[in-house]
Parts: C-alpha cells; structure tokens; sequence
C-alpha cells in the first residue's frame, strides 16, 4: 500500500488545483462586465442565422471508428512484435497470446463490413 502513496497523493494534488483555480477564476473573473453584443457569434458581419451545428451523417462516425480501429490494431500489433521479437524463447506462448485480440479485430472488421462501411462506391448526385 504504501507504493500507492505518491500517485494517491498526485491525484489529491490535482483535484486540489484544479479546484483551486475554478474557484479563484469564478471570485476574480469578470463576469457581467461585457457587453451582450460581444458574446454573440460573429460570422461574415452578420447575425448568424440557422442551426450553427451542421448534422454530420453517420457514414462519418462510422469511419471515424474505423480510423480507430486500425490505428489501436496497428499500435498493438508493433508493441507484440516488438516483444515477440526480443522474447524468442517464449515465441510460441507471445504467439498464442495474440490470437484473442486478432479475433476481436476480426469480429470489429466484420460488424463494419456488414453494415457497409467498407464501401466506397460513390452514389450519383440527383440533378434537380
């Protein structure tokens, strides 16, 4: 236990401090000082009108996912190849290790398969 005394008392240090300058921020801060105008968005000298969040369809989220996927996947496939390489006398055990974390990825890539992310035939635009 007494291992965990310098992060337990890192992690109080942190809450403190962050504690510390939301507070002193909200004491000393200027609130209520600025005008009303000054707070609105400014957009091409114009009051902005229309939703200000544009909807974003969930092809994006979907490779957004994906990104990351491949990039874990990459990351800890180098590390396991790292230590497969420096461990040699282990190899068959590091290698058998590995076979969890391949099939996950499996079911990941097929989950996006099947629901189409993969696919990347562009749909003509409808001329109007």
């Amino acid at each position: 236990m007494i291992d965990y005394v310098p992060v337990l008392l890192q992690i109080a240090f942190a809450i403190f401090f962050a504690a510390a300058i939301l507070i002193t921020s909200s004491i000393l801060g200027q609130r209520g000082r600025r005008p009303a105008a000054k707070d609105i968005p400014y957009e091409c000298g114009k009051t902005p009108e229309g939703n200000l969040q544009p909807r974003f369809s969930v092809k994006f989220y979907m490779i957004a996912m994906l990104f990351i996927l491949f990039d874990i996947e990459v990351v800890f496939m180098y590390a396991w190849a790292v230590i497969y390489r420096e461990q040699l006398a282990n190899g068959l055990t590091i290698l058998w290790a590995i076979f969890p974390f391949i099939g996950i990825f499996f079911v990941g890539e097929l989950y996006a398969w099947k629901k189409g992310a993969l696919d990347w035939v562009t749909r003509p635009q409808r001329r109007i």
